[in-house]
């Protein structure tokens, strides 16, 4: 009874707005990009009455030919305090949003989630409606409304959650031959992580860099600013670095010399172990290993003990998206030391690898691939390619700047990937990818790529069912897997995309990921409708049991499998890819074998990482359980060892919004 003896007044107020009288409109626009490239825009208009200001917003982009169109309307008071937000449309390719909030009397909220309403009464005076990242005009108006609340530490965003605003500096840039100074601001807790928003000086909102709804990285810059976009996405990933860099100063100390004692050793080369192992770390590189009494142990060393447990390899992903700094905390947490980048924004992947390996940030080792694209209305990203010179100047462009491999996207011409793939081998780079639009992969192999991205391009040419289940006995299928083998693809399966995307949404998100109750509540909220309804998913399963077995038939074959995630749940995707093949028919030892000396050798680098070797990187993980026999004991890193700085996963983890 007494939520509808609250519900009622708070209702009847809320939807008897009366009618004001309106003064002449102002607008805006901002521009939207994903991967640097201008992808829509979001242009807003204010009216301005006589006690109320209200926000009109058009907001649209389109992602890889899919139209992501959002209206949305905020109206404040003249102190900027919160009336009512309206908000309508998609938030992703794949996400929708149709929801509303009204503050009544600035003590009840009245919100509508699609077709449900509810009411409650506020226990706060500090208060805003917010739906994630977009608009960019809401931001704007909350970043504000902070300002004149004498900035507090946090605000409670409406209908549910929290947010956290701080000051982070100023940034002097130069802008049409003069001096622009900049105000930067961090926003937790509207998405994962940290959001970078600008505003010059009157408060007015130039630049927000944050992630939409997919997870992936997203700027929105006001137009007449565009100029300044690389600068400015260069710098984020610098000041994204800084925060973590700092926090994580008494969780990665620098031992010159380090001893690990009592753990089963393994050694991913051979699947066997040694038990009661000693490893010998002196300046960032493994010196000695052996069995105890026969590696002398210095005087001083930090001695780490790791009696019961297993001693691994930093574990590699073959497919990551460094789309935020968050990832790099996230990616050690879970024993993830090395990632080869499939793909990024030019100017922030150079700067975040920069700042891990000079020591201001924190993460992984990372291999870049530099992407290019076809122009179309499907292309991804700023670099693209037409003609052979382009493609050239492309490939150019990345060997100069240290990337390691080339990737190829979905709308490169298959005219130009061989001249791609032609100037990559000439500089000594590989090109892996996707295969491009009207291509088979036979195709794209047969133009020179040398690696695939995605189990789905594998599948594409074998014999399938009606069923979309494949016939692995058939010629066709049979012949496709004999070519692969004979000319040395790599393939990284991405499996638990595949998973996560044909998912029935009515099963427990726990079964794919156990952590899942301690990822930070963003991402819960992200991932917790991914998938299909339970008739359609059935449709599915076929699909994705046969591309789970066709990793096991690959590897019998002798392709060369190496584990990649494309994402996913922050560092635990991995764990999962790997459970995934073992659930394919891999032991547990060929799993680890996909994650740690496979992708080493697959770069040309395992003469310096990928195992646990005298001479190597001291990147190192211990783990409580053994791995070799059930593999989802991978989960369970106590110590994270990289480059000889000893990192704690529940300290990372908690750096980064997780709960554990």
């Amino acid at each position: 009874m007494k939520k509808n003896i609250l519900l009622a007044p708070l209702l009847a107020l809320a939807f008897n707005v009366k009618a004001q009288t309106t003064l002449p409109t102002d607008s805006g626009t901002f521009f939207l990009h994903k991967f640097a490239q201008h992808i829509g825009k979001e242009t807003y208009w204010v009216t301005k009455y006589k006690d109320a200001i209200k926000y009109t917003v058009d907001f649209k982009f389109v992602d890889r030919g899919s139209p992501v169109p959002l209206k949305a309307s905020l109206k404040v008071d003249r102190d900027g305090y919160p009336i009512e937000l309206v908000i309508k449309g998609k938030t992703s390719r794949f996400s929708t949003i149709d929801d509303s909030v009204r503050v009544v009397d600035r003590n009840g909220v009245v919100f509508r989630v699609d077709d449900k309403v509810t009411a409650y009464k506020m226990h706060s005076l500090i208060n805003f409606p917010v739906a994630g990242y977009s608009p960019t005009l809401v931001q704007q108006a909350m970043l504000q409304y902070w300002k004149k609340n004498k900035q507090p530490a946090s605000i409670r965003t409406l209908p549910f959650g929290s947010v956290q605003i701080k000051k982070d500096g100023t940034d002097q840039l130069t802008f049409n031959g003069k001096p622009l100074l900049l105000e930067r601001y961090t926003v937790n807790g509207l998405v994962w992580g940290n959001e970078l928003i600008w505003t010059d000086t009157d408060g007015k909102l130039i630049c927000l860099i944050t992630n939409d709804a997919e997870g992936d990285k997203l700027e929105s810059m006001r137009s007449e600013y565009e100029s300044l976009l690389p600068e400015l996405i260069s710098k984020a990933a610098v000041y994204g670095m800084q925060i973590f860099a700092k926090a994580a100063s008494p969780a990665g100390a620098v031992n010159k010399v380090i001893a690990i004692t009592g753990g089963n050793l393994v050694d991913v080369n051979t699947g066997t172990s040694m038990p009661d192992a000693v490893i010998l770390i002196e300046d960032g590189l493994v010196k000695a290993t052996g069995k105890a009494g026969a590696v002398k142990i210095p005087a001083g060393a930090k001695i780490i003990d790791a009696k019961g447990k297993t001693i691994l390899p930093g574990l590699w992903d073959m497919h990551s998206h460094f789309e935020q700094a968050e990832w790099g905390p996230a990616y050690l947490a879970a024993g993830v030391t090395t990632v080869r980048d499939c793909g990024n924004e030019f100017e922030y992947i150079n700067a975040i690898k920069s700042a891990i390996d000079g020591g201001r940030g924190v993460g992984p080792n990372i291999l870049k691939a530099g992407i290019i694209d076809g122009k179309g209305p499907m292309s991804l990203g700023v670099i693209q390619a037409d003609t052979k010179d382009e493609a050239i100047k492309a490939v150019d462009r990345y060997k100069e700047n240290g990337f390691a491999q080339i990737k190829i996207y979905s709308s490169v011409k298959p005219a130009i990937v061989k001249a791609i793939c032609d100037e990559a081998h000439k500089l000594g780079l590989t090109v892996t990818g996707h295969i491009p639009n009207g291509m088979t992969l036979q195709q794209g192999v047969d133009s020179g790529m040398n690696m695939v991205n995605h189990e789905q391009y594998v599948y594409a040419i074998l014999k399938r069912n009606k069923d979309r289940s494949v016939d692995f006995d058939d010629s066709v299928s049979v012949a496709a897997i004999k070519f692969i083998k004979d000319h040395h693809v790599v393939i990284d399966p991405t499996l638990g995309v595949f998973e996560l995307a044909f998912r029935n949404v009515k099963d427990s998100i726990i079964n794919l990921e156990p952590a899942f109750g301690t990822l930070p509540p963003p991402l819960q909220t992200l991932f917790k409708n991914m998938g299909m309804e339970p008739e359609q998913a059935a449709k599915y399963k076929p699909l994705t049991q046969s591309m789970a077995a066709s990793v096991k038939k690959l590897y019998d074959a002798g392709v060369t499998i190496v584990a990649g995630t494309d994402m996913g749940f922050p560092g635990f995707s991995l764990d999962r890819e790997l459970e995934l093949y073992v659930l394919a028919g891999l032991t547990p030892a060929q799993a680890l074998k996909t994650a740690t000396i496979t992708p080493a050798q697959a770069m040309g680098v395992d003469k310096q990482t990928g195992s646990v070797e005298a001479g190597k990187q001291a990147d190192i993980i211990i783990v409580d359980g053994d791995p070799l026999t059930n593999i989802s004991d991978v989960r369970k890193v106590t110590t994270v060892i990289k480059g000889g700085r000893v990192y704690d996963p529940v300290v990372l983890h908690r750096m980064v919004g997780f709960s554990r």
